[in-house]
């Protein structure tokens, strides 16, 4: 810096005559408070000078200017002064062209919304005394200048009040005790502001376009705050939210492994359900998979099985892969395409046991898994069984997500509503029915897409209990396409929500039914339309406290939510009999995956509220359900002739 600046005062100007500095004269005292305005320590501060007849000068931020005018109002009422110290505290020497002037430019603007005029004083931060204005900071020094600025910097310590000072002070409470005992100095006449002691000129009046674009900022920022203020607050019911949720599945999943013997195979006063069954297999244009789905049903250890597949008007061979299978406990109905739900009708039709399991026509089972769902219901008040479904076909990152998703957001899901006994679903890959039940109810309902999910709560609702039975396996084949994975997690979202509305009277049922209402719905209403509704917010504003605030807090806050969900799905996959080693594919699963699932069930509730009518979507098969449990033995369709 020149000579002129390094020995000279701590107002500085540069014009036609060159660089000008001056001091305050002697006896003579120029507060200055930096930042601000602070709701709590700038009326204090105000207070303070107001009771010792005082003036200062407020070097403020224009961020803070605008989020809080009634103090800058009041600040330019009581006689003070305000002075720039640019829009965000930014450091000018290292700003960049359009940041520099974008500090200065927008701090001029929130002062003339609010008090109608432009300042000509500038404090650049992070600088105390003239000889910190070097280097990169006298560049800006004389850019700033250039702007019409007058630099007010301060000082040096070791000059008494009594020779005249600037004192530079922030809007802190260390600041307000160094002010009230600088304000009992007796050797001071006054304390003025940095124009009056010097006899500048610290203003000028803002244009009218200058005024509707600071207030225009001032409303900007006022919208700013409120929307900032409940995103903090839907994070907070957010985060909560995720948490209570992992929280609630970690314990329920334990004391379903602890608990609840009295309605498992084994239990002393139980009989073995070892009766003949029916199972019912729905199937529209599935010539992939029925062949593999009917193998692997007639391989069952269960000794009696009659298997009617209900061919819903295919138009490839399906029912013909059906009928040539070579074995009588195969039947085979055709009907004209009528939807899924009247399929299981017809096929309810057909039955001839009083235990019905109903599957998916692209599923592929374990040998036991027909005798392990069916043995719940020898219990007399158990209406349905839920099977655990596992993603056969997981060899693709999204098949991996999916499967992830199975283990942790279905399975483990469904120990907590055993124990709760609130089942909401019992999933069309693998679900057994007392037929009397089923009946009972009105059969399978066409009301919603979710006929799967509008079932279960119509027998809650009829005083029927419904247990899931962890070991009947079934693997199912899982969307392979971004686009097929939308359209089935639509319907199932959209149907689910359509069943919720239908099933609403069950909040205020009594006994079975008002529990699975007041338990199941409100369980699904907070944690799988509320939760993914803000969950986005997490992640967002993760993101924004990364790059505009604390970036380690919000970073550790993130990965701290996240070890938790670790953890958990860990403990699912263990309880599974599933390879922890799935878990690497997880930070992609949330960054990624899960956004897609949160925009379905917004978009399915939009579709819901507007009264849109979402049709049914089939997903194209491949006939890949068996790939993780060994290939082309023995479940593998083989060409019929």
């Amino acid at each position: 810096m020149p000579d002129a600046v390094a020995k000279g005062g701590p107002v500085i100007g540069i014009n036609r005559d060159g660089i000008r500095t001056g001091a305050m004269p002697a006896r003579t005292v120029a507060l200055t408070f930096d930042g601000g305005p602070d709701p709590v320590w700038t009326p204090r501060l105000l207070d303070l000078l107001r009771r010792n007849n005082a003036r200062a000068t407020f070097f403020v931020h224009g961020a803070q200017a605008a989020r809080h005018p009634e103090l800058v109002r009041r600040i330019r009422a009581e006689g003070h002064e305000i002075g720039s110290n640019t829009y965000t505290g930014a450091v000018l020497g290292e700003s960049s062209a359009p940041r520099f002037e974008a500090e200065l430019e927008l701090t001029q603007s929130a002062l003339a919304g609010t008090t109608g005029q432009r300042t000509n004083l500038l404090r650049m931060p992070r600088t105390t005394t003239p000889e910190t204005l070097c280097g990169r900071e006298w560049d800006a020094a004389r850019r700033a200048t250039g702007y019409g600025y007058v630099l007010v910097a301060a000082d040096k310590g070791a000059r008494k009040p009594a020779q005249g000072i600037v004192r530079q002070l922030s809007q802190t409470e260390s600041a307000y005790a160094e002010a009230r005992r600088l304000l009992k100095n007796r050797t001071v006449d006054r304390f003025t502001t940095v124009s009056d002691g010097l006899g500048l000129v610290p203003y000028k009046s803002a244009s009218f376009v200058e005024r509707w674009s600071g207030e225009a900022l001032i409303w900007t920022t006022r919208i700013g705050q409120v929307f900032s203020t409940a995103m903090i607050w839907i994070l907070g019911v957010a985060g909560g939210l995720g948490i209570l949720r992992l929280l609630l599945l970690a314990l329920f999943a334990r004391a379903h492994v602890r608990r609840l013997e009295r309605f498992r195979t084994g239990a002393p006063w139980m009989r073995e359900a070892s009766g003949p069954v029916t199972v019912l297999v729905p199937a529209y244009n599935e010539e992939a998979g029925i062949g593999s789905t009917l193998r692997s049903l007639l391989d069952s250890s269960h000794r009696e099985v009659q298997i009617v597949v209900i061919d819903d008007g295919s138009s490839d061979r399906t029912a013909d892969i059906a009928e040539n299978m070579g074995d009588p406990r195969v039947e085979v109905v055709r009907q004209a395409n009528s939807g899924k739900a009247a399929a299981l009708n017809t096929g309810l039709a057909h039955a001839r046991y009083d235990i019905v399991v109903m599957v998916d026509a692209d599923t592929v089972f374990e040998p036991d898994a027909i005798e392990r769902i069916v043995q719940p219901l020898a219990h007399p008040a158990v209406g349905a069984v839920s099977g655990n479904t596992k993603v056969g076909n997981r060899r693709t990152l999204l098949g991996r997500w999916q499967h992830l998703e199975y283990v942790f957001g279905f399975n483990l899901d469904r120990r907590m509503f055993e124990v709760l006994e609130c089942m909401p679903t019992v999933p069309g890959a693998i679900g057994a029915f007392r037929r009397d039940a089923v009946i009972g109810v009105g059969g399978v309902s066409e009301d919603t897409l979710a006929e799967d999910t509008d079932l279960t709560m119509a027998l809650w609702r009829a005083g029927w209990r419904v247990l899931y039975e962890e070991s009947a396996v079934a693997w199912t084949e899982v969307p392979t396409s971004v686009r097929q994975l939308w359209r089935q997690r639509y319907r199932w979202c959209y149907g689910t929500l359509q069943a919720m509305w239908k099933h609403r009277g069950a909040l205020f049922g009594r006994g079975t039914a008002g529990r699975f209402g007041r338990r199941g719905l409100t369980y699904l209403a907070l944690f799988q339309v509320a939760l993914p509704l803000l969950a986005p917010v997490i992640d967002v504003y993760a993101l924004y406290g990364v790059l505009f605030r604390d970036p380690v807090e919000s970073a550790a806050v993130w990965f701290a939510f996240f070890g938790v969900q670790v953890v958990c799905s860990g403990y699912a996959l263990r309880l599974d009999g599933e390879p922890v080693r799935a878990l690497w594919s997880m930070p992609f699963q949330i960054v990624v995956y899960r956004q897609l699932m949160y925009l379905v069930v917004i978009q399915s509730l939009v579709a819901l509220l507007v009264g849109s009518r979402l049709r049914w979507q089939r997903m194209q098969r491949s006939g890949t359900a068996a790939e993780q449990i060994g290939g082309p033995v023995p479940y593998k369709s083989v060409p019929m002739p």
